[in-house]
């Protein structure tokens, strides 16, 4: 599907479901990695994941298109835009648009690829923290007894990386 297809769409679905015409731009974001979609508050855009239509095919796409939708009419038009808000899930309702999108297989693959890299030791009840990145053990305390942490990096296959 091109970016004019898309356009083409979400303008149909918008007059169709809200009758209210979309009059900025839809294009696919290939970036996009955690997301199925986003509306952008400045400009009016909304970019649309484009994994997750290779991934769970047009149906769920079409409920992302009508959540961004539901974005962007009610900030338009002075309403609650945010998810917290009741006009927000009202519409939601609604037009049958999803709350919430799955995470394409590649990306759920990928975190559990991710090996943890450091281990954060509590210097006085030896607790363990384990770290996937590293990070500054000054900045922070034990958890469990408020006691100095410290950082040792783990010892990893070099094909892991």
């Amino acid at each position: 599907m091109t970016n004019e297809e898309l356009q083409t769409w979400v303008e149909q679905l918008s007059l169709e479901h809200f009758e209210w015409p979309f009059r900025h731009c839809a294009v696919f974001n290939a970036r996009l990695r955690t997301t199925g979609g986003r509306y952008f508050l400045r400009s009016h855009h909304i970019e649309i994941n484009p994994h997750q239509l290779e991934a769970f095919g047009i149906e769920e796409v079409e409920r992302i298109i009508k959540h961004e939708l539901c974005h962007y009419h009610l900030h338009i038009h002075g309403m609650g835009y945010r998810h917290r808000d009741a006009e927000f899930k009202y519409w939601l309702k609604r037009v049958g648009g999803s709350r919430y999108c799955q995470a394409p297989p590649s990306i759920e693959q990928q975190k559990r690829k991710e090996l943890y890299r450091y281990k954060l030791l509590c210097t006085s009840c030896q607790t363990q923290y384990l770290r996937k990145r590293k990070m500054n053990p000054d900045k922070y305390r034990c958890g469990k007894c408020s006691g100095k942490l410290t950082l040792e990096q783990l010892d990893l296959p070099q094909e892991s990386w």
